[in-house]
């Protein structure tokens, strides 16, 4: 994940933003006395970029890395349209209780560009919901230059979007959030439609890492820099992780990414020891294969 790379990470002030000031009333309103449902995992499954992961010999990496994480945050969707009988096949080579966070296609997102977005929809969902209770949150994620002047896209996207489905929607030009005009607008429409509000936090761009959640649902897009401050960034989240949960927060659902993916699943599993420790979790922490020894499995 190239978004927001830098060359030199040492220079950035990766303090995180202060909440938005709706961000404690949205969840104390949606608050519940459901369980805290938390989910952490990688952008991808692919032996050739996750490092220091999979065993030799490993020949099903779905089956393995399902069997080490409770979840994916699925970005091959965004590449084409998998036929349903893909889906299918995903959801039975993985275990209960794991589940799939898929990007919505790039014709919808990149190519269409919202236009006519109520054509492709369906399509879309008939093959994604095969997923069935192993779908997870759907994550829109738009192009870095689609700009607020085309918003009747995005109500027409948002009134179009079945209420049933997960949805998370993620916005990449400074505009959606400089001006409190356009991100008041987006924040209460996604509000209005029970629609998560993704954060991104990677080194470039720190004009668009914002804390503003509009349901309960922390969709969170960390992106690693390949350097020793990935660790202080992620113990800074666990930090407001633990905040928000006091707040009322159920939903945490945080992936794990780097500009070069060398050490995902060593971050992925420092993170999920500490937030096991913060939040009384039992989630299972994922074996890593040390950079001295890439036979023998060992815990991070």
């Amino acid at each position: 994940m190239k978004f927001g790379k830098v060359e030199q990470p040492e220079t950035i002030d990766f303090t995180l933003p202060q909440d938005h000031i709706d961000t404690e009333r949205v969840l104390s309103s949606t608050s519940s006395s459901d369980p805290l449902q938390v989910y952490v995992g990688c952008a991808k499954w692919n032996k050739q970029d996750l490092k220091n992961f999979y065993p030799r010999g490993t020949k099903d990496e779905l089956g393995y890395y399902s069997s080490q994480f409770n979840c994916i945050e699925l970005n091959a969707t965004f590449y084409r349209l998998f036929p349903k009988e893909q889906y299918e096949k995903w959801y039975d080579k993985t275990p209960e209780g794991f589940k799939f966070f898929p990007k919505i296609t790039n014709n919808i997102s990149h190519l269409k560009r919202l236009i006519d977005s109520e054509q492709y929809i369906p399509e879309y969902l008939d093959h994604t919901l095969a997923l069935k209770e192993k779908l997870g949150t759907i994550f829109l994620q738009m192009h870095n230059n689609f700009q607020p002047k085309n918003f009747d896209r995005v109500d027409n996207f948002i009134n179009n979007w079945p209420s049933h489905v997960p949805i998370a929607l993620e916005f990449r030009h400074t505009d959606w959030f400089n001006d409190p005009q356009v991100s008041d607008r987006l924040y209460h429409a996604l509000e209005e439609n029970n629609m998560a509000n993704v954060l991104v936090d990677t080194a470039g761009r720190r004009d668009i890492m914002h804390m503003r959640l509009t349901n309960n649902e922390a969709f969170i897009r960390f992106v690693g820099a390949n350097h020793e401050s990935d660790y202080t960034r992620l113990d800074d989240w666990i930090v407001r992780l633990q905040k928000w949960t006091s707040q009322g927060l159920k939903n945490i659902h945080f992936f794990i990414h780097q500009n070069v993916e060398v050490e995902s699943p060593l971050l992925s599993a420092y993170f999920i020891k500490k937030l096991n420790s913060a939040l009384s979790l039992d989630i299972k922490i994922p074996e890593t294969l040390s950079q001295n020894n890439t036979n023998t499995p060992t815990l991070f």
